[in-house]
């Protein structure tokens, strides 16, 4: 079964070129040529990724993200203006787990959508990976479940991801390196800062629950899980 996508984009021109480029490998493309109408169409069906462009009419990416999380937690890649490094970071901040620049390769734009889907499809299959608790966290990897003292934690894929990243190689440091390329399935690029952003927003996320320390940041370029896990 082909899998489907959404494309909220307000350039029909560039959507038309991507639907054409993407659908011979076997994904299924939806279009929705402003924020409103793809804010309905991805809150009325399920889809298996989201195409977000940022600068639209009616409602902006931003605007629709806002509005999506935490209750659509579907995989989304953020489509924003080359060399626009707040765009990039906002749509980070609020939940987007990656991002390409425009004008993009589309080779560069199917890598990127490969990577996010195969990630998404190996957490649908963890259920043989074991829970992985310390005295703080609990992330079961067959239900996607997160608890921090015993409250659930609503986490993206992306931010899930990284969580048990961390957790299974607790006690060791985890490059930012490692992370994006075990995480979004690429190589982190010059000035990129994704990593940096999804692990701001699991702390932020956990340490709304209970403000301890969790992860650590080492000399600006690895992170630590803190507490033991078993």
């Amino acid at each position: 079964m082909a899998y489907q996508i959404l494309l909220i984009d307000d350039d029909r021109e560039l959507a038309a070129l991507v639907i054409e480029f993407l659908s011979p490998q076997g994904y299924q493309l939806t279009h929705a040529e402003d924020g409103e109408l793809g804010l309905r169409m991805a809150r009325a069906q399920h889809y298996d990724l989201i195409l977000l462009d940022v600068m639209m009419p009616k409602l902006d990416g931003f605007d629709v993200l806002r509005q999506l999380r935490p209750a659509v937690l579907t995989p989304v890649l953020m489509l924003t203006a080359r060399g626009d490094d707040l765009d990039r970071i906002l749509g980070l901040e609020m939940g987007a787990d990656d991002y390409l620049p425009k004008p993009f390769n589309p080779r560069e734009l199917a890598a990127r959508i490969k990577a996010l889907l195969r990630r998404e499809a190996l957490l649908t299959q963890a259920h043989s990976q074991r829970v992985l608790n310390s005295p703080s966290v609990s992330l079961d990897p067959g239900r996607q479940f997160v608890s921090c003292a015993n409250q659930p934690v609503v986490l993206t894929g992306t931010e899930f991801a990284t969580l048990q990243l961390l957790m299974q190689r607790a006690g060791t440091l985890v490059s930012k390196e490692d992370i994006s390329e075990q995480v979004l399935g690429r190589k982190l690029a010059a000035f990129d800062r994704s990593i940096d952003m999804h692990i701001s927003n699991l702390r932020k996320k956990l340490s709304d629950i209970q403000d301890a320390e969790l992860i650590r940041t080492v000399r600006g370029a690895s992170y630590l899980f803190l507490e033991s896990v078993q």
